[in-house]
C-alpha cells in the first residue's frame, strides 16, 4: 500500500503470505479485464467521432452551437452517475468478489451501447429521442462506475509485484484498442456511406457491434476465478464478510481521506488529458477549429486518419513505458507527463491550430505521449493506495468522483468555453490546470 509519510522498516514476508499465480491465468485475467475497457472505449470512440451525426439525429431542431453543447452534455451526463455506480459496485466487489461484479458491469455496458443504436431519431419521436439517449447514457455511466476501478483492482491483485507496471499497462492497451476500433468503424462508415444513409440508418451499425463484444467479455470473465489476493482474504477472514456492513466500510474509507485526495488528483490529470485527446479533439479539429478559423479546406478525413495513427503509436508505446516503470518506478514517468502538460500545452494546441496534416499529427502526438505517461503507470499506482479489504470501494469511489466532476466533463466544459468565448486556446488552459494538479498530487505520493 502506498503511503504519504516515510516508510517504516520493510516487512519480512513469510512463505505462506506470498501469492503465486500461474502465467497462463495471469494472461487470461488481463484479457478478461481488458475486454471491458475495449467495450467501454469503443462506445466513446464511436460517440466522439460521430458527434456531428448524433447532433443531427437527436438535436436537429436546435442551433448548431447549442446542438453541439447538448451532444457533449449527453456525453458528460453519463459521468455524473459514475460515482453512484462506484458506490454500488465497488463495495459490492469487496464483499462478493471482483469477477462477479465485472461480469455484471460488462453486460450492462454492452446493453447500454446497443440500446443507443435502437433509438428512433428526433424527427420520428420528437423530444423522446434525446430522453431515451439520456437513459442509455445513464446505464452506461452506472455500469462504467463499477467497471473501471474494479478492473484496475482485478489486474493489480493478479499481477506479480515486479511486473505489475507492464501487465497493468495492457489494460490501458485495451482502452486505446476500443477507442481505435470505434474510430475506424466510424471513419469507414463516413467514407463509404452518403450523409443521407448515415443519418437514416448508417450511424446505428457501430453501436450494434457492442453487443457481440460484450458477449465475448462475459465469456472470458466467466472462465476466471477471483483474484488471488481476494481469495486469500476470504480464506483468512471468512467472518469479516458476514460482519462487515456498509457503515463500517464507509468509516474505513473516510479514515483514508488523504489517499482518496491523492487518487482523485492523479485521476484528474490522467483523464482530463485522456478525454481531451480522445473525446474533444476529434470535434475540435474537424468541426470547431475550421469554423472559428475560417478554413476553406475540408480537413475532416485527414484529421481522422491522423488521430487513428496517433492512437496506434500510443498503443505500441504503452506496454514499453509500463515495463520501464517496473525498473525506474512509476513516479518519474508520471512527473514527466504532469510537467509536460504545463510546459507543452500551448505549443501542442498551436500546432493543431496550424491545420496542416504534419502539424496536427505533431500536436496530437505530443498530447498522446504525455497521456501515456499516465496511462502506463496509473493502472499499477492507484490500486496500491488502498488495502485489499476496501480497495474496490476506495478506488471506485475516488476514481469515479474525480472523473465525474472534472475529467468526463472535459468535452462539455471546454466545448462550451470555446463556443462562448471564441478562444481556441481553452484546451491549453485546461491542460495546464490539470498538469498543475497532477504535480501537487505526485508531490504527496510515495513510490508504490
Amino acid at each position: 500500500m502506498a503511503v504519504l509519510v516515510p516508510r517504516e522498516t520493510p516487512k519480512t514476508w513469510r512463505l505462506q503470505e506470498v501469492l503465486v499465480t500461474e502465467p497462463g491465468t495471469i494472461r487470461r485475467a488481463i484479457g478478461a479485464a481488458a475486454i471491458g475497457n475495449i467495450t467501454e472505449w469503443y462506445d466513446f470512440g464511436v460517440y466522439a467521432y460521430f458527434e456531428p451525426t448524433i447532433r443531427k439525429v437527436f438535436f436537429s431542431g436546435l442551433d448548431e452551437t447549442v446542438g453541439t453543447i447538448a451532444t457533449f452534455g449527453l456525453f458528460a451526463v453519463a459521468f455524473l452517475i459514475r460515482p453512484i455506480g462506484g458506490l454500488f459496485f465497488g463495495p459490492l466487489a469487496d464483499r462478493i468478489g471482483r469477477n462477479k461484479v465485472l461480469a455484471t458491469t460488462m453486460v450492462l455496458m454492452a446493453l447500454g451501447t446497443f440500446a443507443i443504436g435502437c433509438i428512433p431519431s428526433e424527427a420520428s419521436i420528437g423530444i423522446w429521442a434525446p430522453i431515451l439517449l439520456l437513459v442509455a447514457r445513464l446505464v452506461q455511466g452506472f455500469s462504467t462506475g463499477g467497471e473501471y476501478g474494479n478492473a484496475m483492482t482485478f489486474i493489480a491483485e493478479y499481477a506479480p509485484d515486479r511486473r505489475r507496471g507492464f501487465l497493468g499497462s495492457w489494460l490501458e492497451f485495451g482502452t486505446f484498442a476500443g477507442y481505435l476500433l470505434g474510430a475506424i468503424v466510424v471513419t469507414v462508415a463516413d467514407a463509404t456511406l452518403t450523409e443521407d444513409q448515415l443519418l437514416s440508418w448508417g450511424w446505428r451499425i457501430p453501436f450494434f457491434v457492442a453487443l457481440p463484444l460484450g458477449f465475448v467479455g462475459v465469456y472470458l470473465r466467466s472462465r476466471l476465478a477471483d483474484t488471488p489476493a481476494f481469495a486469500a482474504l476470504e480464506r483468512e477472514a471468512e467472518e469479516r464478510e458476514k460482519e462487515m456492513k456498509q457503515p463500517n466500510e464507509a468509516r474505513r474509507l473516510l479514515a483514508l481521506w488523504p489517499y482518496m485526495l491523492v487518487c482523485m488528483g492523479l485521476v484528474l490529470v490522467w483523464n482530463v488529458t485522456n478525454y481531451m485527446l480522445t473525446s474533444y479533439m476529434p470535434t475540435y479539429v474537424t468541426d470547431t477549429m475550421p469554423k472559428l478559423e475560417g478554413l476553406t479546406t475540408d480537413t475532416s478525413t485527414t484529421s481522422q486518419v491522423v488521430q487513428i495513427v496517433v492512437i496506434l503509436v500510443a498503443m505500441v508505446t504503452i506496454p514499453l513505458l509500463g515495463k520501464l516503470s517496473d525498473r525506474i518506478g512509476r513516479k518519474p514517468i508520471a512527473w514527466f507527463g504532469a510537467i509536460g502538460l504545463v510546459v507543452l500545452a500551448f505549443p501542442m494546441i498551436l500546432l493543431v491550430r496550424a491545420a496542416t496534416p504534419v502539424s496536427i499529427f505533431a500536436g496530437l502526438m505530443i498530447m498522446g505521449f504525455l497521456l501515456i505517461c499516465f496511462s502506463a503507470t496509473m493502472r499499477s499506482t492507484l490500486p496500491s493506495l488502498f488495502p485489499t479489504e476496501v480497495r474496490g470501494g476506495g478506488l471506485s469511489i475516488a476514481f469515479n468522483v474525480s472523473v465525474s466532476l472534472f475529467a468526463g466533463t472535459t468535452s462539455f466544459v471546454v466545448g462550451t468555453l470555446v463556443g462562448v468565448s471564441g478562444d481556441l486556446n481553452w484546451p491549453a488552459y485546461y491542460l495546464i490546470i490539470a498538469g498543475a494538479i497532477g504535480m501537487v498530487s505526485l508531490w504527496f505520493l510515495q513510490e508504490p
